[in-house]
């Protein structure tokens, strides 16, 4: 879509931005895509400075919370090419999430794209550190006006982007929730949906203030079940196990996540997509058998955890020479780099 208007900055802020020491998500490249849907279609989009947004207080967004989004990576590889790791399947995942929330699908050619065409007029905004990439921000949301309890009339569409160091430092330390629920059956958390995470921020500040980084979620029938780490899907390594819970209409369908699997099976990585329950995670790490655990997601890739709280007790995971999360990380980042060649055909070049 080389035809989409394209409304140059006046003033670019990239000299302000210190690429040796990113932090993640708190600056913003120069320009944003913008696509506004109404009279029931989806019209043209454009690109222009990244601004701000004015909104009527009468916007459906602040009272009936129709928001969703989507997490993406742009990297640079060596010859200062530019690639996106498994874009379709973000593009289909927020449909998924749009049509669950009640918000019309957006057209694949405006996402994939106008994504490229903004990465590319945003190409010096794309980081060559190592560790850093360019972190990618679909999002739509309700712009209609009313206060009448239904879905909007009018959305829009926004791609904005962020050049970011890693998502989390140093060890990471959580707390199994038996209380609160990230999602329900039937509910939306499958979806990428805004509301989801402003949930869960009250129990991870509860974690935070009894000395954890994160919150493990469990089913929100029994807690019985450990469903997902944070924000982040879970995986759990039992002796030379790789295992991780199914997708429902309660955990999302992490893209990180389907490729772990992927690379663990094709590095002969004994691997399980089962129900585990907290009980036997508790036990093997009392009888030594529970070698590692991570989060998998785009922010972080993967994030290892040190050590877990459940019911009063601190349980710390062993260190070990060549973890699987080290191994499965560096694979992934491989690719995503294009450090080494692509068997899967996941990424895409811009």
């Amino acid at each position: 879509m080389d035809s989409i208007q394209v409304t140059p900055t006046t003033a670019s802020r990239i000299n302000g931005v210190d690429f040796k020491n990113l932090g993640f998500g708190t600056e913003f490249s120069d320009h944003m895509l913008v696509c506004d849907y109404k009279n029931g279609e989806w019209g043209a989009p454009e690109i222009i400075p990244y601004q701000a947004i004015s909104l009527m207080p009468s916007s459906k967004i602040f009272h009936y919370g129709q928001s969703i989004f989507e997490g993406m990576k742009a990297y640079k590889d060596n010859d200062n090419k530019t690639w996106l790791f498994r874009p379709e399947e973000n593009f289909e995942r927020f449909n998924i999430s749009a049509k669950r929330l009640a918000i019309p699908e957006l057209p694949k050619e405006v996402f994939i794209e106008g994504l490229k065409r903004l990465l590319r007029v945003d190409d010096q905004w794309i980081p060559t550190e190592k560790g850093s990439s360019l972190y990618i921000r679909p999002i739509i949301f309700a712009t209609g006006e009313g206060f009448h309890a239904s879905p909007a009339d009018a959305y829009k569409f926004i791609i904005c982007t962020a050049p970011s160091g890693a998502y989390f430092a140093g060890k990471v330390k959580v707390l199994i929730e038996q209380k609160y629920s990230r999602s329900a059956n039937g509910g939306v958390g499958y979806a990428k949906a805004g509301g989801n995470y402003a949930g869960q921020f009250y129990p991870t500040q509860l974690a935070i203030d009894k000395g954890y980084n994160q919150v493990i979620w469990t089913d929100d029938n029994t807690h019985e079940y450990i469903e997902e780490a944070g924000s982040m899907n879970i995986f759990i390594r039992i002796n030379d196990t790789l295992i991780t819970g199914p997708t429902s209409d309660r955990i999302l369908d992490g893209i990180t996540r389907k490729s772990i699997l992927e690379i663990a099976k094709d590095e002969g990585i004994n691997v399980e997509v089962r129900k585990f329950t907290v009980s036997e995670v508790v036990e093997a790490s009392k009888n030594g058998c529970l070698k590692e655990m991570f989060g998998a997601g785009t922010a972080a890739v993967i994030s290892p955890i040190a050590g877990f709280g459940f019911k009063g007790v601190d349980y710390d995971l062993p260190e070990i020479e060549n973890p699987m999360a080290l191994k499965l990380k560096r694979r992934i980042t491989e690719i995503q780099t294009n450090k080494v060649k692509d068997k899967f055909g996941w990424t895409v070049s811009v």
